[in-house]
């Protein structure tokens, strides 16, 4: 096969099958070896190529080569373990070797530049992928020797009975997940107490005779869990999740990340009746959710990065619900009708509207990295928030 026509997808393919062209014997590929030097300079133009994605991982024409190893590295490391991801598609490899493998040694690089554990922050809108992607990262990130915890914003849900006062008190919170329903002093203790927590390895290492004596090393830390299926359906808390620590933490959630936006801004939005909004109620509860945000701000603060998945449009969220239900339903599990769950996005919509929510945080300075999603789940562009053109 001519070389120069291979398409570097096709090189992972032929990687992930174990054999490689450049060797001289044609035979199981076990490690990556010098002798795959034609590969590597094809994925190394590849990666230049895009030159948004390279500046959102710090790509440079002088860094490529050592990129290029050590995600090969990386990826042959995970060879055996592909079939244990909870992703199979057809771009798989295509968004293992995009996405995951630079994210999380992007994630790497920056809780080496700290003392402590890093807070990753993910937003995204539901069907985004946000589960997936933590439970990716947490298997990449395991490879390269780091301990990962992930915590939704779902996790800090109120009690069941602390949201039945709470409706009482303003019966438009008819489901669970807006803003105002979470406990947001138990997500600012459970974020502070991984934040001064060190992983057991980490902590004998820095001083194994004196780690017991150290105040502000958590030895047991609580993470919340919320189980949706309890209370008929209405969800209430499970048994938390116990501890050591860890050295990178996936906070992920709807909202997670969101601030609040200027009232005139706000207005003007609302003035031009976008889907769902359409009554004067419907717009006061969009200006009360909007006012709820201001209490998440400490909780936010405690984030060192924050990425958004961005879908191409977010009205795909609702296809992707109903899809998610019917294939509960075909497997003999409960679930909403197609008019159930439309009445159910679209009020979250009404709570926080993706087109305006969204957008406003990505256009602030606190979002680092962007990743669009696409109609079918694919990922799109790859870039930093500011390389991101929202009127595309």
């Amino acid at each position: 096969m001519d070389r120069s026509t291979v398409n570097p997808v096709e090189i992972l393919h032929r990687w992930q099958a174990g054999v490689s062209e450049a060797l001289e014997e044609d035979r199981p590929l076990a490690k990556p070896s010098k002798r795959i030097a034609p590969d590597f300079d094809r994925l190394a133009v590849w990666e230049l190529a895009d030159d948004v994605r390279s500046r959102a991982f710090n790509i440079t024409p002088d860094s490529v080569a050592e990129v290029v190893r050590c995600k090969t590295d990386l990826f042959f490391s995970l060879l055996d373990e592909l079939h244990t991801f909870p992703l199979k598609s057809t771009v798989f490899l295509e968004t293992l070797w995009k996405l995951w493998l630079p994210l999380a040694m992007q994630l790497s690089a920056e809780k080496q530049s700290l003392n402590r554990p890093l807070i990753q922050g993910i937003l995204g809108g539901q069907g985004t992928g946000k589960t997936t992607l933590c439970q990716v990262l947490r298997l990449i990130l395991l490879k390269l020797g780091y301990s990962t915890v992930s915590l939704s914003l779902d996790d800090l849900y109120k009690t069941y009975a602390d949201r039945q006062q709470l409706q009482k008190a303003d019966p438009r919170l008819i489901w669970r997940g807006p803003p105002g329903t979470h406990d947001i002093d138990l997500g600012i203790s459970v974020l502070d107490n991984l934040r001064r927590s060190k992983t057991r390895e980490l902590a004998a290492f820095d001083n194994p005779k004196s780690d017991a004596l150290k105040p502000d090393i958590i030895k047991n830390i609580e993470i919340p869990r919320f189980d949706k299926s309890a209370c008929g359906g209405a969800g209430d808390r499970s048994q938390p999740e116990i501890i050591s620590g860890a050295d990178i933490v996936l906070f992920e959630g709807w909202f997670v990340g969101v601030n609040p936006v200027v009232d005139t801004k706000l207005n003007d939005f609302l003035a031009g009746a976008p889907f769902p909004i359409s009554t004067e109620g419907d717009c006061q509860f969009a200006r009360d959710m909007n006012a709820k945000l201001r209490d998440y701000l400490p909780l936010w603060n405690r984030l060192d990065r924050l990425m958004v998945l961005y879908p191409q449009d977010y009205r795909i969220s609702q296809v992707w619900r109903n899809q998610a239900e019917r294939e509960m339903m075909a497997a003999g599990k409960s679930g909403m009708s197609e008019a159930e769950i439309n009445r159910f996005v679209e009020y979250f919509w009404k709570a926080l509207h993706p087109e305006l929510f969204i957008k406003s945080t990505i256009e602030g300075d606190r979002v680092d990295l962007v990743i669009e999603i696409l109609g079918d789940r694919a990922i799109g562009k790859i870039c930093r928030a500011i390389d991101l053109k929202l009127n595309d």
